[in-house]
């Protein structure tokens, strides 16, 4: 019988460092957060408003599947996001409520991010990985494109403690994201 997928591994390469989530990460992280241009795309654009993100970070610690973002040099709180909704009859999770500082946008930071979690559940036995993305968060939508992941469905979502919002889910196989990798490898 095949293990468990574990949610929550440390996960490192050159550019960042993924670590489980603990709470007494709240105060770095909501520095990090408390920038409202960062939610401005976001389903709950008052996610900077201390409040709102208790709620984000009471949703991740109850994940079991939440990463602190980290250059790994630095150690300098980067943002978060998680793998959440693991399925093992369909070989499935969803990797989401990710963020990060303003200064890591537009370079290699979320590719990164994403590169170490994709990599990560298709070496541990899942088969297809999930996104929720804000229907007007056109930033998180062309990063999807960028990995070679597909729209494949639009539908309503309850973040946790949130109100339902319009979403567009976005899925990559473990095939697709071979060929992604492939395409996207620097040339020799």
């Amino acid at each position: 019988m095949a293990a468990l997928f574990d949610p929550q591994p440390t996960l490192t390469d050159s550019a960042v460092r993924l670590r489980p989530l603990r709470a007494d990460n709240f105060e770095a992280l909501y520095a990090v957060a408390a920038d409202p241009l960062i939610w401005e795309q976001h389903p709950n654009p008052m996610r900077y408003r201390r409040e709102v993100f208790d709620i984000y970070f009471a949703g991740a610690m109850e994940s079991g599947g939440a990463f602190l973002i980290e250059d790994p040099e630095t150690s300098e709180v980067l943002g978060s996001t998680r793998f959440y909704d693991y399925d093992a009859a369909t070989r499935s999770v969803l990797i989401g409520y990710s963020f990060l500082t303003r200064a890591r946008w537009g370079g290699p930071t979320n590719r990164a991010v994403k590169t170490l979690l994709l990599d990560y559940a298709f070496a541990n036995g899942i088969e297809k990985v999930y996104f929720h993305v804000g229907a007007g968060n056109r930033r998180s939508q062309r990063a999807m494109e960028k990995l070679g992941a597909e729209k494949v469905e639009e539908r309503d979502v309850a973040y946790h403690g949130e109100r339902e919002t319009r979403n567009y889910v976005y899925r990559i196989g473990r095939a697709g994201w071979q060929s992604a990798r492939i395409a996207t490898r620097p040339a020799r």
